[in-house]
Formats: C-alpha cells, sequence, structure tokens
C-alpha cells in the first residue's frame, strides 16, 4: 500500500554535506523539537503548507538522479524537520528505489524507539543532530528532554555500525560552551561514537533567546 507523507523541500546534487557521494535531500514537514534557533522553521510551523507526496511520486521525482547516485556512492538523505516520524513511508520508498541507492537519515532521534528500530533496516548512514548531552542544555533549547536520545542513540551503537554513524554537536550561542561541547563529546566517546562533526550556529541578529 502506496505511503503518504508531507515533504518541506527537495534539494538535489549536494555534494558532501548531507552524506556520501552525490545526493538529494528530501526534507519532511513535522518535529517533535522547538529549537530556539530552528534552521528549517516551516518544517513546524503551522502557516506553511507542505506538498504530500506518495512514495511512488517521490520515487519518480528523484529517479533523474539515479546514474549520479549509482557511480558515486550517493542517494537520498531523508531531513526535516524529522524523518523518523514516517519510518513506514521510507520503508516503502526503500522497496521501490532498491539496495543499490544510498539512504542516509538526518535525525534528532528524539521519537520512540520503536521507529527507529522499525526503519534501521532501511538505513546505510546516520547524521545525528544530539545538540548538546546535558539534559538542561537540551531542555533549555528544545523545550524537550533527551533521556529518549540518549536511549536511542545507545541502541544504535550497540547495532555495531558505529562506522556509520556521524554526531552533529553545534556550538550554541547562549546555551553552550566550548567546555560544554568537549563534556558532550567525552560521554559520546563513551558510548562508542568514533565520528563527530563540530560546527559554530550563525544566528540572525534578530534572534532572541
Amino acid at each position: 500500500m502506496s505511503q503518504e507523507a508531507p515533504i518541506i523541500g527537495i534539494e538535489r546534487h549536494r555534494i558532501p554535506t548531507d552524506g556520501n557521494g552525490v545526493t538529494t535531500l528530501v526534507g519532511f514537514y513535522g518535529c517533535p523539537l522547538r529549537c530556539r534557533y530552528c534552521l528549517n522553521p516551516q518544517s513546524w510551523n503551522p502557516e506553511h503548507q507542505p506538498r504530500v507526496f506518495t512514495t511512488e511520486s517521490l520515487y519518480d521525482r528523484v529517479k533523474i538522479d539515479q546514474l549520479y547516485f549509482l557511480a558515486t556512492g550517493g542517494g537520498i538523505t531523508f531531513g526535516g524537520g524529522e524523518p523518523l516520524l514516517y519510518p513506514d513511508f521510507i520503508l516503502e520508498f526503500r522497496k521501490l528505489c532498491g539496495p543499490e541507492w544510498n539512504l542516509t537519515l538526518e535525525t534528532a532521534l528524539n521519537v520512540p524507539m520503536a521507529n527507529l528500530q522499525r526503519l534501521a533496516p532501511a538505513i546505510n548512514d546516520y547524521i545525528i543532530d544530539i545538540k548538546d548531552m546535558s539534559p538542561d542544555i537540551y531542555r533549555h533549547y528544545t523545550d524537550k528532554d533527551n533521556a529518549v536520545v540518549k536511549e536511542n542513540l545507545q541502541w544504535l551503537i550497540n547495532q555495531n555500525i558505529t562506522e556509520h554513524i556521524t554526531i552533529r554537536i553545534p556550538h550554541i550561542p547562549n546555551f553552550n560552551t566550548d567546555e560544554d561541547i568537549a563534556r558532550s563529546r567525552e560521554e559520546l566517546q563513551k558510548m562508542g561514537v568514533l565520528h563527530f562533526d563540530e560546527f559554530h550556529y550563525k544566528i540572525p541578529q534578530k534572534s532572541k533567546t
């Protein structure tokens, strides 16, 4: 049975910011977080009207780049928003594109573990935006608790796929410091994480805490 999902954008030929090779970024509407400096507010803003795709219509839209995907080891990166809100859609998409395309998730992991466990067999790589490992900093920045994030990440690490996991740790002005980032990284390394992407948020002047 065909699945449907709301999509906020499709961006082709992203090299190499969203995974291996040539990738197409597919952004889902819907996110459980309310980050103070959200980079994609259209993913949760009720005034934004996303376009609803079926798995077939999305596949028809992105298959134009199949030769690039196969030649470079690339494929589709599902982001958003939160792609783990749509595991059945992505599972159905995997059936359509077959095993040759590389499927990557850009996720915050703040979803029920059942969603992650259901989808994991179909995913090649994970780019995980952890925000900060401190529960207080995380809650202050996202309005959510990060206990489920840690549980989901540990489950994923236990699947022996650490080579396919990259953790993004942002330096967020007015929320965490270099020392906080170092503590987060140390905690993550103890969990078994191997690959990190540290960066600084660039905050528009009009943004406020």
